[in-house]
């Protein structure tokens, strides 16, 4: 036998009531805001990370009007090690739209909430679903990964004809009741029990009519992604230290808005050792004692970076010209700005090594 949707919608609903997850913070008091900022921060993240972030997150900005007018380097910061930045600026993009447009209320249409900073038509979804109850689908990385088990849909899933046909299941499995908790429950399967590697099938509800279960196909579906060759990139980060207050504070730089860690403060990258020397030579008027320090390795979603620290110590009264984009971080008492983690790390050892 194989599922047919209505009967799929039942069955998962049954078993969420016994094994679902129903006591997640966003879960309490569900309005678009707190789900909204959930869905956000759980692109790419797993459930268990992002709870205490969310936690700290929404005790500083309880609402879309506080966090439409808060310092970015507030939400910068309160984002950091949670990875892919761009997410929190849209995040506060958003906000801001929906104080201005909307009177600090989400918009309840579709197409409204699509058009809002960083909202995809999964995201609206969901977050119309679960904060209202509206019976729109959604097709995460979760719900796509369930869907295209149970329903047989091969292909590579970003693909435009297959990801038509995922959406289109997921349309016809969306139930016009119980939506909230159908939303929820697709995508607890996926995250608890039809796992990317090593799936429970054993004790999967849909076992019984899954195709990828009958024959075996698991590893198969969903279809992978054609592979592209990964590509790499080397900078030199000019860790350049002054003394402050009997410690030491280390230059940093805002990223421009867009691009790797956008809007973030980071050490100044250059593509050389000899770049960074020669920069220090401009704005420092001297070529300070260098050190390189051991690589940082880092990997984002479509490349490897290697930064390579090179450290140098600078005078007491160094100051740097443009005080707008640069500034002077100590690192016993640093500043709430938002740091790349890797970045954050780093300072961390050097404080450590710097007190041992």
């Amino acid at each position: 036998m194989s599922w047919e949707a209505e009967a799929f919608a039942q069955r998962l609903l049954d078993w969420f009531a016994l094994h679902g997850r129903q006591s997640l913070p966003w879960q309490s008091n569900p309005t678009p805001y707190r789900v909204w900022v959930s869905e956000v921060m759980l692109q790419q993240t797993q459930v268990a990370t992002v709870i205490p972030y969310y936690a700290r997150f929404m005790a500083r900005f309880p609402d879309v009007t506080s966090l439409a007018s808060a310092p970015l380097d507030e939400v910068l910061h309160l984002w950091t090690g949670l990875g892919y930045y761009a997410r929190a600026r849209n995040l506060q993009a958003c906000a801001q739209v929906v104080v201005a447009q909307y009177g600090g209320e989400f918009p309840q249409a579709l197409q409204a909430m699509m058009d809002l900073p960083g909202i995809g038509r999964s995201t609206a979804g969901a977050i119309l679903a679960l904060s209202g109850g509206q019976p729109l689908p959604i097709l995460d990385g979760n719900a796509k990964r369930v869907l295209a088990r149970v329903f047989g849909i091969a292909g590579d899933p970003t693909s435009t004809a297959v990801l038509a046909a995922l959406w289109a299941q997921a349309d016809a499995c969306t139930p016009s009741l119980a939506v909230a908790a159908y939303t929820q429950a697709i995508m607890d399967l996926g995250a608890t029990v039809c796992t990317r590697s090593n799936p429970a099938c054993t004790v999967c509800p849909m076992n019984a009519g899954c195709i990828a279960a009958l024959e075996g196909r698991q590893t198969q579906l969903p279809g992978r992604k054609q592979k592209r060759v990964r590509p790499s990139r080397e900078a030199t980060i000019l860790i350049a230290e002054i003394e402050h207050n009997g410690s030491t504070a280390v230059l940093v730089e805002r990223r421009p808005p867009s691009g790797v860690w956008g809007g973030l403060w980071s050490p100044p990258q250059f593509a050389s050792e000899s770049d960074a020397l020669a920069w220090c030579r401009q704005e420092f008027g001297d070529t300070p004692e260098s050190q390189l320090l051991p690589p940082i390795d880092h990997a984002f979603t479509h490349f490897d970076l290697r930064l390579n620290p090179l450290r140098v110590r600078c005078a007491r009264t160094t100051s740097v010209h443009d005080a707008g984009t640069h500034r002077w971080y100590p690192l016993e008492a640093p500043p709430r700005i938002g740091l790349p983690q890797p970045i954050r790390r780093l300072f961390e050892r050097l404080r450590t090594a710097g007190n041992d």
